[in-house]
């Protein structure tokens, strides 16, 4: 535990805290103004995007390449307004929840920028979710007011949205869809002396509602304030060395953090422009969009990037379509990155600055972010180093006493970006939070010498085979080796004499039919330890996905009994 004899000791990427007997812990404190950082943001968000449209009112801001529709930052500004002085004039005023429910458009920008400005509380809801979801989130944050898209796939948000006025605690009053008149109205209306609402708004007021991803249970809403996300956008774009001249493509859900503040805050925040390929991730029209509007810079999950790769592959005998010359950065995250992809992205991709970033939900979300100017080894292996004005540590699951550098451990993170709790949800916020602050991420990892942290795996990912602890990630990154593996996810599954056994769900290369359990022992000889194999294997086309592009393992997990002809 951290006491009054443990010293700090400044390094290039922060500070390190060390024992009395000079022995370095794994409590390491990012880099402050001394060290070279910028200072933390104490401004509102409206006031941010104010004073970006001052600076570059000419500058393209929004470029919708599916819609076709572009606007400079002092267009959107204008549009933004707008939306404000409707929300004023309908009764809406700082606190108010407002949802919204909807693929990735331009529409969801100016929603959200609106609510900044104002103070409104922009709640989040996953396009994705079913009826009993969409119930439990609308009453639990007491939304008043919904902006959707008319349908997602098969789901009919229309009939779905009156159902819900009609469920017990929904307060849903207003409901504006994408399109219609109600929305045109909003967006071309007067704009309105918006000062008296605005003057009071305080930074550490919240401003966004994201809910975990529920895979387990009903979603948690994490309250996160104009503070949290300003300046983790911010900071994340500051290491991508983002200017006014980038111009960044986004095709991973803005309702996702993301989407929302890893795209669009680090984006604003630096008077870049912003490129929506399009609603719904598709790899072919990621890449028209990065060609036809000359990205710099281009976010995605893993599997996004590895689809994008076979897309691009596919047509190089025959001369590719797409000019990706003009990209020279972005962001690999979301789940776990494996290093390959990582390299193929960068060479392939002309990507040289790609960064890969780690943190969560919770963290507004990034704690850990990668640098361009690292050794090529840290940049692949590692999710980098602690973001400035932020704290890690890595304790012992079952002491939480601070780990030495190099151990393995729970993965701790405080500071700024911390969210101010789970809404309405004591409970739960006390289980995530330390009374001193710290936020329990749930997370494997370990430090090293340079500050550099390696994720392991996940607390209740681990598998335990025969008394061993076993963590999936690294099973993964070895079969990511395999030439004939394009993509694979490890999960444990019930086994008498074990306890657990592991078993491989992979994707294979174009071409190549099948790879059996004895294969990929007989590959994996002398590379990788015994009890590491995997005993079964199920080769697919595709993993069960949430929609903010993560593998759900929990559902791998109730497929594979079927899988392996156990029931």
């Amino acid at each position: 535990m951290i006491t009054n004899t443990l010293t700090t000791r400044s390094t290039p990427y922060g500070s390190i805290v060390v024992d009395e007997n000079g022995n370095k812990l794994s409590h390491v404190i990012g880099c402050t103004i001394d060290q070279g950082a910028a200072p933390l943001r104490e401004e509102t968000l409206g006031q941010m995007l104010r004073s970006i449209v001052e600076k570059y009112p000419s500058r393209e801001a929004v470029v919708d390449v599916y819609a076709d529709k572009t606007y400079t930052y002092e267009q959107f500004y204008n549009t933004v307004l707008r939306l404000a002085s409707a929300f004023i004039r309908h009764g809406y005023r700082k606190g108010d929840r407002i949802g919204i429910w909807s693929t990735n458009r331009w529409e969801w920008l100016v929603v959200q920028w609106a609510c900044h400005h104002l103070g409104l509380i922009l709640v989040n809801i996953n396009p994705a979710y079913r009826q009993s979801e969409l119930n439990y989130v609308l009453a639990k944050v007491g939304v008043k007011m919904v902006f959707a898209a008319p349908r997602f796939k098969d789901s009919d948000y229309r009939t779905m949205l009156n159902e819900a006025r009609k469920q017990r605690g929904v307060q849903l009053k207003n409901i504006i869809y994408f399109g219609s008149t109600d929305w045109y109205d909003a967006i071309h209306g007067e704009i309105d002396d918006l000062s008296e609402y605005t003057r009071d708004l305080d930074n550490n007021d919240p401003v966004n509602i994201q809910f975990t991803s529920g895979t387990t249970g009903f979603p948690k809403g994490a309250t996160l304030t104009h503070r949290n996300i300003l300046n983790n956008g911010f900071f994340v774009g500051e290491n991508l060395g983002y200017t006014e001249q980038d111009r960044v493509c986004t095709p991973v859900p803005f309702f996702h953090t993301f989407g929302m503040v890893m795209g669009v805050i680090a984006t604003f925040t630096h008077g870049a422009c912003m490129i929506i390929p399009g609603p719904t991730f598709k790899s072919r029209e990621t890449l028209k969009a990065v060609h036809s509007a000359k990205a710099t810079s281009l976010y995605g999950v893993p599997t996004m990037f590895i689809t994008e790769l076979e897309e691009a592959h596919d047509h190089i005998e025959y001369g590719s379509p797409y000019d990706l010359s003009t990209l020279r950065t972005g962001i690999m995250a979301g789940t776990s990155c494996p290093s390959k992809t990582m390299r193929d992205v960068m060479t392939q991709f002309n990507m040289e600055g790609i960064s890969i970033c780690y943190g969560m939900t919770e963290t507004s979300p990034v704690s850990f972010q990668t640098r361009a100017d690292a050794p090529l080894d840290k940049r692949v292996n590692t999710v980098g180093q602690i973001m400035p004005h932020l704290e890690c540590k890595i304790v012992d699951e079952d002491t939480g006493e601070t780990l030495p550098i190099g151990e393995k451990g729970e993965i701790l993170v405080r500071g700024y970006s911390v969210m101010k709790g789970y809404w309405d949800h004591e409970e739960k916020t006390g289980e995530a939070l330390t009374p001193d602050g710290w936020m329990q991420t749930g997370d494997l990892g370990e430090i090293d010498e340079e500050g550099y942290l390696s994720v392991t795996g996940r607390l209740k990912d681990m598998l335990i085979r025969g008394g061993e602890n076993v963590y999936p990630r690294e099973i993964e990154e070895f079969l990511f080796t395999h030439p004939d593996i394009v993509d694979a996810q490890v999960i444990g599954v019930p086994d008498e004499r074990y306890g657990e056994e592991i078993m491989a769900w992979i994707i294979l290369h174009d071409g190549v039919d099948d790879l059996t359990a004895e294969q990929i022992a007989e590959f994996a000889h002398g590379k990788l330890a015994r009890h590491k194999v995997p005993r079964y294997v199920a080769v697919v086309d595709e993993y069960p996905m949430t929609v903010s592009g993560k593998v759900r393992k929990v559902a791998l997990r109730e497929m594979a009994p079927k899988v392996l002809g156990w029931l």
